[in-house]
């Protein structure tokens, strides 16, 4: 029989962004995979981000074909994969970061079929019970969110959407309407990565976010430098997800290295903007 998680007064998500409003600071929300490079040194780049100012995490399951997700996103999904670990063990770490970090917001990046081949209520089950707050279902467009709204809703999981500048005015409203947490906004089109090119659309498409939802919008893809952050925030974002540009740092880490570097980037985009 299924568990319902009681659901909690405020959530992590809606409890940090009240916090950041307050202290007038933006979110800085790093993304890697779990069980990326390898489980202990995924742990170690956890232990960074947050020791680095990280306001919550973005975390994906390796999946085989990330549509969305540049080349090296995708060839860590692969090396992870080709290692054996697998959807278990991702949950497993999942329940390590929840323990060790009991306050900060969760949310998982995945592919809905991953969702599928598990069953939608024993995925939304097994991620609420391993710590996660938020779901973010990178090919699941707004018709679907019906599917799988019930079983959200009673695991007590907030959905992220994203919104692109190519989202229409009559859909944002829909989008936003079954969202919670926040709205990831694309910073332009296209997949993941660190190219540094904004569509200049993007400070319209915040406006019309804000004008429709109350949700805090962070904006995400080719985020890698303090002056990305603060371009963003002056657009009128909430704040940023990078991806693409800290796991390239990873990557360039022998294992034996300290991931202290990692640290003092996330605190160097985390810093408040003066």
């Amino acid at each position: 029989m299924s568990t319902l998680r009681q659901p909690q007064t405020q959530s992590r998500y809606d409890g940090l962004f009240a916090r950041l409003k307050q202290e007038k600071r933006h979110a800085l929300i790093p993304f890697t995979l779990l069980g990326w490079p390898t489980p202990q040194r995924c742990m170690e780049t956890i232990d960074a981000f947050v020791a680095g100012g990280a306001s919550a995490l973005e975390l994906g399951l390796a999946f085989s074909d990330p549509v969305a997700d540049g080349p090296l996103i995708q060839q860590a999904g692969r090396e992870v994969l080709e290692a054996g670990f697998d959807v278990d063990q991702a949950l497993d770490l999942l329940k390590q970061i929840r323990q060790k970090y009991p306050h900060i917001p969760i949310s998982l990046l995945v592919y809905y079929n991953l969702v599928l081949v598990r069953g939608i209520d024993r995925f939304c089950q097994d991620i609420a019970q391993a710590g996660a707050d938020g779901l973010l279902i990178a090919d699941l467009p707004v018709e679907g969110i019906a599917e799988i709204k019930p079983a959200l809703e009673n695991y007590g999981l907030q959905l992220t959407s994203i919104i692109s500048t190519r989202t229409t005015a009559e859909r944002l409203p829909k989008i936003a309407a079954q969202s919670g947490g926040f709205l990831y906004a694309v910073s332009r089109l296209g997949i993941t990565g660190v190219e540094e090119r904004y569509d200049q659309a993007l400070g319209n498409l915040l406006t019309q976010a804000r004008q429709c939802s109350d949700l805090p919008v962070c904006v995400g893809f080719g985020i890698s430098k303090r002056e990305h952050v603060k371009s963003m925030i002056a657009l009128g974002a909430d704040g940023v997800i990078v991806g693409s540009a800290v796991m390239a740092k990873i990557q360039k880490l022998d294992p034996n290295d300290s991931v202290d570097s990692i640290r003092d980037y996330i605190a160097e985009l985390a810093a408040p903007i003066i």
